[in-house]
């Protein structure tokens, strides 16, 4: 029995090695870590260290754990690594899970789905459907060992804190546990509440600012202003206000990004910055709020709907702005030879972004497709009361909706926001098939026919 056990363990193990290997093909494809023009800026957060004003200090610190300033395929392999594990777990959360499935699993994600491009992507956005899969472990993982769910929780911990967005996202998740197994409520908060005490906690030792997000206000105004709200307000309290923003009124940008990064835009040609930009902002949009909650709750929902038609590869695949950026931080941080390895792979010769395109048409079927699935198991494992196939079902489909408005009603619809997401439809179904028997019960028959009991 014991040696059973050990095989098992290894076979296991195995299979989630190769599952990992399986879901970052395309960073073996490129020849390297698939890289972004913020990558840049998660680089220089540790290896400096310093805070970035944008983004929590959480996934600078993952990349140097892993990459020791050696090479950027160890926090790839990292992340593949941690995924494949979680699927077991999930699996395991709902029936047996044996190497063959797993694989199998595996199989259909990398080739099906974006999920394996987001794994070879060093960014935190695999980390969204991560904190989804987490949670739904705690919630519904009554399988699951003592440990495995301690596991579970410092992983979505770590998840949900790597991105501000991912904090609403589980949040709803949080909403549907709590709807379908009330008892395992807090377990399933666990990772929310620890991921806002760390960004407290962070903000509060390297901002000097005890707050989630101290300068968020810059990204909403940036938000209400390209939908027009925030416009109107702007031009009906200036110049009695003293706004900063007055000087902007008759041509403030129509695009978020322009407001946000145009170096001669309303936030970088204010003394200070965002930073001090900051106060402002948050006086404009709380104005807002108060004045236009009929024009800003109808952007938000247009601009959710956008999100969400908005799934597709592509955005982060080519090489803009990646000189002006990553290729500074590998120069500075690792040997001469990580240079050379991003120059040799597709992604900096520019064709990247051709072997993707072909894959948008099938990923894209199969998505609507396990969408469709996921709402009939859904009414279905609910009519069973199938709590753990229910809660898979109902948290892939929140978690995308839910993504889509917080990414698309409060920062900007982009194709990398859902397409990093939407993969999670695929689950339930995949789940689904009739579970095999119990270990217990396979090693009871094995014992009968050795005659052992």
């Amino acid at each position: 029995m014991p040696r059973q056990r050990e095989r098992d363990a290894w076979r296991a193990a195995g299979a989630i090695a190769v599952g990992a290997l399986l879901l970052c093909w395309p960073a073996f494809a490129n020849g390297y870590p698939i890289l972004f023009s913020d990558t840049h800026a998660f680089l220089v957060q540790a290896s400096q260290p310093v805070m970035v004003w944008d983004k929590p200090w959480v996934y600078g610190p993952f990349l140097l754990f892993w990459h020791g300033r050696t090479t950027l395929w160890l926090p790839v392999l990292g992340q593949a690594a941690l995924l494949s594990h979680l699927l077991w777990l999930v699996r395991k959360a709902i029936a047996p899970p044996t190497p063959g499935f797993h694989l199998a699993l595996c199989v259909l994600l990398a080739a099906g789905s974006a999920a394996a491009w987001f794994t070879s992507l060093l960014m935190p956005d695999i980390f969204a459907p991560v904190a989804v899969l987490c949670i739904f472990a705690l919630g519904f993982g009554a399988r699951l060992t003592p440990g495995e769910r301690r596991w579970a929780g410092a992983l979505g911990t770590f998840a949900v804190a790597a991105h501000l967005s991912h904090l609403i996202v589980a949040a709803g998740c949080v909403a549907v546990v709590m709807a379908l197994c009330r008892r395992r409520t807090l377990a399933a908060a666990a990772p929310l509440l620890g991921a806002l005490a760390i960004l407290l906690v962070g903000n509060a030792v390297g901002n000097g600012r005890f707050g989630i997000s101290p300068y968020g206000s810059v990204f909403a105004l940036a938000r209400l202003v390209a939908d027009g709200p925030a416009r109107d307000v702007i031009a009906r309290e200036c110049p009695v206000s003293g706004w900063s923003m007055c000087a902007w009124v008759g041509r403030l940008p129509s695009e978020s990004d322009a407001f946000l990064w145009d170096g001669e835009g309303p936030v970088w040609s204010t003394p200070g910055g965002a930073k001090a930009l900051a106060p402002e902002a948050a006086a404009i949009v709380a104005r807002t709020l108060r004045e236009e909650p009929a024009a800003v709750l109808r952007a938000a929902l247009a601009n959710t709907w956008t999100q969400l038609t908005l799934v597709r590869l592509g955005d982060t695949l080519g090489t803009n702005w990646l000189e002006e950026s990553v290729v500074g931080s590998l120069r500075a941080y690792f040997p001469p030879t990580e240079e050379a390895r991003f120059r040799a792979g597709m992604q900096a010769h520019g064709t990247l972004q051709a072997l993707a395109a072909p894959l948008n048409a099938p990923y894209t079927a199969l998505l609507l497709a396990g969408a469709a699935t996921s709402v009939v198991l859904l009414v279905l494992a609910l009519r069973r009361k199938d709590t753990p196939r229910a809660g898979l079902a109902a948290l892939a489909l929140t978690a995308v909706l839910v993504n889509a408005a917080a990414t698309g009603a409060l920062s900007r619809p982009n194709p990398r926001y859902e397409t990093r997401i939407a993969w999670l439809v695929l689950l339930p179904a995949a789940m689904w098939g009739r579970p095999g028997a119990e270990p217990h019960r396979r090693e009871s028959r094995g014992l009968r026919r050795r005659g052992e009991v």
